[in-house]
């Protein structure tokens, strides 16, 4: 694909006619294993290769910061670089592409101008970049093929320079360096175990100067694809324009520009779903006034609720929670079920339409038909195994060998130790409820008036606030075990020891995160019995109820806090820390070195001071999506403002990381990658998990179902067919039951008989339940109302899942993977590829058939 016309200003302080695309740094006070073999790849400082396959740029420098520290730059020769790149099977552009448009129907000729002409009137695409202002922005569109040192004249070869672009580059000498011999022996090959062994301290591609220019993008140009990533991207100035995939894949690899593909769908997808989560909050908004439920609430001067708390919480009257109940309306209203419907089948057509996204970007950036080298082995796995070896069915070769016994033994104890961890965030979680059972009383008992008039709000505040704080805390210890039971498992290959991390980080992490919202949502108020009869948590505490308007406000309260304050602590993680961590090392160069210091350095020492990608590569800023992929989707009826909350997040997270990537981390080695690898399947998992969760929420935190058996078999509508506001009307007072106060506990009964509130002693107060009276024949037993109520929930749980899936179903087989077009073009190319092919050798048999009769006519002129 053709490159960009950029030109790039001298770096001030290299001593080299260009840059090398590959730097190590290497330790002196740990000496090199001498590289010895016949495709020696670097140069040390104590010994040099005999037939080197790479070449140094320059010789040896040391650090011009620490004298402990030498440079070592890497560069391949045209002539190496042609070579790999056909072991490699890199493709390469050979011809331009031309597309022919279908012919269309006059009808749809006429729609066209038309709207064309409407559009005139419209700003001009205002979210993509002006080609004209900044030129050479996405590549040209070319065919591709293999490439091959004896068709090269095949190949569109305009510079030798740019023909391979910089990531390319980069790829093969790594390859490379991973395959090279360093020392006489079985095991020691490869650029990662001299890492590993400390040998070398760092390696790394280098970025292509300054991302800034004293000179403005629009009239002077970019320096260099760094400056044009960051003017076009990484700059905040361009919030709100698409992504330049192509600049991204052509400058960190196909795998980094997967992930920000991705990121840009899922940004991009949210906004549907923030815009329908929105519209269900305004209508809650503007039909408040309208609620009967809120209005009897608020109405309720008579009502006196029984305490909420053992002893220090007093009576209530139920219009004390008229605010409660309007805030409740906001997310429990009509519109809750459709939108759980919506958001269930928005998940299920945001993974299958990015099935379609990536077919897309992996037929454009040529990895249709790539495929995946088979992994190194692991030098742990080696170490552990290489006493028991076993041939290789694929390459022949003898390899170590993990016994099968000892595989399924290790995957126990790791089982075991995954099973524990989750214990301990049950523990945790346990540990929350204690608090909150103990702190409702304290702040009921508080001297200040609004703690004590909002117990139960206060104690729920602090009690996602606090564990918040213990999530944190967690999450450091997680990833330790995680890693610990990962290496204990002693995974084969590179590839398998990511993935089994990944799952174990994942799994801990999201029940870390969602077990405390779980309970709130499911246990909340379900177990704690009646008044006078109250179930106890270790025979002592009384279990925590709901609020008198319901439960959904502390699960709103809970997911809104935790959201907020989780996507703020990782920007800031993702951000704040390298900038901190750069600022410090900037600061400590001026003390040391002046204040021009750094202008004078070279690039790979200003590239060195930089962070390095951290170790697990895009593993934290996949975790931190998908994470928040299920608190959008897994209880979004409960809150349907989590979709848009994401959507600003994300919109601050995509230049968040595009800065962080070009201006505060070395360049990662460019890698490439057809698809998400198995966070897809979690996605997949999680879309499953939201349809039983919203389900459950529907039917079991709010007050959806209660009001409809009661607005068709108990309201004033019963047998009408009919409900509405006004089929609810004595809703509040058939959701009550009462309690006579003579029948509390004695550590139960309230310090305070009601008299300094109400003028007299309190004689019944009402509770959240569906029971008799005290003076019935049953009294406190359950009314057929309740089981009517739970028929229901029940019914509706079954009903909702099997038909939701039979969407998602339906929706999945309906949408292809691969787009039609796509796969004409795909048919098309592969035929037009044959062809070309077949003309271009027909041309170059005909221009040396050609030369061959000019040299005959020169030598038969010769005679005379």
């Amino acid at each position: 694909m053709g490159q960009s016309p950029i030109r790039r200003a001298p770096t001030a302080g290299e001593s080299c006619s260009s840059p090398p695309p590959h730097t190590t740094r290497q330790r002196t006070d740990v000496p090199p294993s001498p590289p010895v073999g016949r495709q020696a790849s670097w140069r040390s400082a104590r010994s040099k290769p005999r037939t080197p396959a790479l070449k140094t740029m320059c010789p040896p420098s040391a650090s011009l910061t620490n004298s402990d520290v030498i440079f070592l730059k890497l560069n391949a020769p045209w002539d190496v670089l042609c070579r790999y790149a056909e072991l490699m099977n890199i493709r390469m552009p050979f011809r331009r592409k031309i597309f022919f448009m279908h012919r269309r129907h006059k009808f749809m000729s006429r729609m066209e101008k038309r709207i064309n002409k409407v559009r005139g009137w419209l700003p001009r695409k205002p979210m993509k970049f002006d080609n004209d202002a900044l030129p050479g922005l996405e590549e040209n569109e070319s065919f591709t093929a293999p490439f091959s040192r004896s068709r090269i004249h095949h190949f569109i070869i305009h510079n030798r320079d740019t023909f391979f672009s910089n990531a390319t580059r980069s790829r093969i000498i790594h390859h490379i360096l991973q395959r090279v011999k360093y020392e006489e022996g079985k095991n020691k090959m490869g650029l990662n175990r001299l890492l590993s062994n400390s040998s070398y301290e760092a390696a790394f591609p280098l970025h292509e100067g300054s991302y800034h220019s004293k000179n403005s993008i629009r009239t002077h140009g970019a320096e260099n694809h760094r400056h044009l990533l960051y003017e076009c991207w990484a700059w905040w100035g361009v919030w709100y324009k698409y992504q330049p995939l192509d600049l991204i894949r052509r400058y960190f690899g196909e795998k980094i520009g997967l992930y920000f593909a991705w990121l840009g769908w899922y940004t991009g997808m949210l906004f549907p779903a923030a815009l329908v989560g929105l519209l269900v909050f305004l209508y809650g908004f503007f039909t408040l006034e309208h609620c009967q439920v809120s209005k009897e609430i608020c109405q309720a001067t008579d009502i006196i609720m029984c305490p909420i708390c053992d002893q220090y919480c007093p009576y209530l009257r139920l219009s004390d929670s008229c605010i409660y109940a309007k805030v409740t309306h906001l997310f429990d209203n009509e519109g809750t079920v459709f939108f759980a419907v919506f958001m269930a089948v928005w998940a299920t057509v945001f993974l299958e339409f990015w099935k379609r996204r990536r077919a897309v970007l992996a037929y454009d950036w040529d990895l249709i038909d790539w495929e995946e080298e088979e992994d190194e082995i692991r030098p742990q796995f080696e170490a552990k195994y290489s006493k028991k070896e076993r041939m290789n069915p694929i390459s022949g070769k003898p390899e170590p060998h993990q016994a099968f016994s000892d595989k399924y033994s290790r995957l126990i104890v790791s089982a075991s130790g995954i099973f524990f961890m989750i214990l301990v965030v049950i523990a945790a979680v346990f540990g929350i409820v204690i608090y909150r059972v103990i702190t409702v009383s304290t702040f009921a008992a508080f001297g200040w008036a609004l703690i004590r008039n909002n117990s139960q709000v206060a104690t729920t505040g602090t009690a996602v606030c606090i564990n918040f704080c213990m999530i944190m805390l967690l999450n450091v210890l997680y990833e330790k075990v995680a890693l610990l039971l990962t290496n204990l498992e002693q995974p084969r290959t590179e590839s398998e020891w990511e993935n089994s991390f990944t799952l174990k980080m994942f799994l801990f992490q999201f029940v870390n995160l969602n077990s405390s919202t779980f309970y709130i949502a499911f246990f909340l108020g379900r177990f704690t019995g009646r008044p006078g009869a109250y179930l106890r948590l270790i025979n002592r505490w009384k279990l925590e109820e709901c609020h008198p308007s319901g439960c959904l406000i502390d699960l709103c309260m809970q997911m809104g806090i935790i959201m907020v304050l989780k996507q703020t602590w990782n920007n800031f993680m993702e951000l704040g820390y390298p900038l901190i961590q750069n600022w410090w090392t900037r600061r400590r160069l001026r003390r040391e070195h002046g204040q021009k210091a750094k202008a004078s350095f070279p690039q790979w020492e200003r590239d060195y001071n930089l962070q390095p990608m951290n170790a697990y590569g895009l593993f934290d800023e996949y975790l931190e999506m998908i994470l928040q992929f299920g608190f959008t989707t897994i209880f979004v009826a409960a809150f349907p403002l989590a979709p848009l909350l994401a959507l600003l997040n994300n919109v601050i997270e995509i230049r968040l990381d595009a800065y962080k990537f070009v201006t505060q981390w070395r360049r990662p080695l460019p890698s490439q990658a057809k698809d998400i690898g198995i966070w897809y399947s979690i996605l997949e998992g999680i879309g499953i998990l939201s349809v039983i969760t919203n389900a459950f929420v529907i039917a079991v935190t709010s007050d959806f179902i209660p009001r409809l058996v009661y607005a068709y078999k108990y309201g004033p509508c019963a047998g009408q067919g009919r409900s509405g506001e006004g089929c609810m009307i004595g809703y509040v007072n058939a959701s009550l039951s009462v309690f006579r106060v003579s029948d509390f506990e004695s550590r139960s009964q309230p310090m305070t008989n009601g008299s300094e509130l109400f003028g007299e002693a309190v004689k019944y107060c009402r509770y959240r339940d569906y029971r008799e009276p005290p003076d019935s024949a049953d009294p406190y037993s359950y009314t057929l109302q309740f089981w009517h109520v739970l028929a229901a929930r029940l019914a509706f749980i079954i009903v909702f899942e099997h038909m939701v899936f039979a969407i998602k179903t339906l929706i999945a087989y309906l949408i292809p993977d691969l787009p039609k077009d796509l796969r004409d073009r795909m048919r098309r190319e592969k035929y037009l590829i044959q062809e070309m092919m077949y003309e271009a050798e027909l041309e170059r048999l005909q221009r040396e058939k050609n030369e061959k009769k000019k040299k005959d006519r020169a030598h038969h002129k010769e005679w005379p």
